[in-house]
């Protein structure tokens, strides 16, 4: 190679350099390596031929012991470029760079703050340890903070500046959070399919269902897909805080929406149902809920069968359920049917007589009757017409 190509060489990576710098914007994030570690600074890979620039110091845990090593990735902002060095942070603040902050403001640069005290509105925020700053309750964070401030005092956290006059500075942690989503979210786009079992955090319970933190996005598991029994009451089973493992049955990221199932993370009770329960036997079940065509009895977690309303009242006639039974009510059930497809069982109370069983005992009785008559005198036990009037007047009850 002639001294005249290694000197183009030499232009062309310094050219390539001189471009790098320039489309580095103060702010901007990047992904770097480290590539050696000093009592003041940290070196960086970032990319290209010039060599990034990091405060030690904002690598130093509370014991000030460097808590990275050389090979770690870490991201990190760019503050400006000075001769051939790239000069970036972790966020304002976080080491040598508390003189930082009205350019932290501009470029959107996280700074680190010290949540001092509780006021009027929202919070105090030292930054850069002696810098005092508003960051107001729905600023703190992605969650109502305002009924659970203690929890934030006293503790260390990332904001954006969103105004600086002066004195008068007002940060946002909220933002950098929904910065993070945003990033997160893209990730989970590319990996959540439907089907697929997924752990989170449970962030919100109401009455409809529990909305699950997945890192990134949050779905929600409604109320009918929490158990395979019937779900009376949502905080009953999750309470905020709570680490939970789902199904994802649907995803619309167009809406943000992730439908999550509970229950499909648990044995379905229906696929003993048939060994469990078949025609014929009998069992003791509870009166979970009634109807106007019948009665629904919880036989076991999970599996509920129903009396018909016509197989009720012991061959009288009823207009509703409740007439004989109650919610919460023990009764005896022989099990007539069993439909694992639908899900449905069919069932019949232990004093249920059937049509043809009826006709049978009436006849049976007519006909005792009728050989008692026989026997004794006319006018001992009534006509038979006043038995037949008997008869019909206690079916038309």
């Amino acid at each position: 190679m002639t001294e005249a190509m290694e000197e183009s060489f030499a232009e062309l990576f310094k050219a390539q350099d001189k471009k790098r710098l320039k489309n580095l914007n103060p702010g901007q994030k990047v992904r770097a390596t480290i590539v050696g570690i000093g009592e003041e600074t940290t070196f960086l890979d970032v990319g290209g031929k010039s060599e990034g620039v990091l405060n030690s110091s904002e690598l130093r845990d509370s014991e000030g012991k460097i808590s990275k090593a050389i090979g770690d990735q870490i991201d990190v902002y760019f503050l400006r470029g000075k001769s051939s060095e790239l000069l970036f942070t972790t966020s304002i603040g976080s080491g040598g760079g508390s003189a930082h902050l009205e350019e932290a403001w501009r470029s959107g640069i996280p700074v680190d703050g010290l949540v001092k005290a509780e006021i009027k509105g929202g919070f105090e925020i030292n930054l850069a340890g002696s810098v005092r700053a508003f960051c107001p309750y729905s600023q703190m964070g992605l969650r109502r903070v305002a009924d659970a401030a203690g929890e934030y005092l006293n503790s260390q956290m990332q904001f954006l500046i969103t105004r600086y006059e002066g004195r008068n500075i007002v940060v946002s942690s909220r933002a950098i959070q929904e910065r993070q989503r945003a990033e997160l979210r893209q990730a989970l786009v590319e990996t959540l399919q439907e089907g697929q079992t997924v752990e989170g955090v449970v962030s919100s319970v109401r009455d409809f269902g529990a909305f699950v933190d997945l890192g990134g996005v949050d779905g929600l598991i409604p109320i009918s897909e929490i158990g395979w029994s019937r779900i009376e009451r949502v905080d009953e089973y999750f309470t905020v805080g709570q680490k939970v493992q789902a199904v994802i049955k649907k995803l619309d990221w167009d809406n943000d929406r992730i439908s999550l199932s509970y229950k499909e993370t648990q044995a379905d009770p229906w696929q003993q149902a048939a060994e469990q329960f078949p025609v014929g036997t009998s069992h003791t079940g509870t009166v979970a809920r009634l109807a106007q065509f019948g009665a629904f009895v919880t036989l076991a977690a999970g599996i509920d069968g129903l009396i018909h309303i016509s197989r009720l009242g012991a061959g009288r006639r009823l207009n509703h359920p409740r007439e004989v039974l109650e919610e919460g009510q023990q009764i005896e059930v022989t099990v007539e049917a069993v439909d694992l497809g639908e899900r449905r069982i069919s069932l019949l109370p232990a004093d249920y007589v059937s049509e043809e069983s009826q006709e049978k005992a009436e006849r049976a009785e007519y006909s005792s009757f009728l050989q008692g008559e026989r026997k004794k005198p006319a006018g001992g036990m009534g006509s038979l017409g006043a038995l037949l009037q008997k008869k019909l007047g206690e079916r038309k009850k």
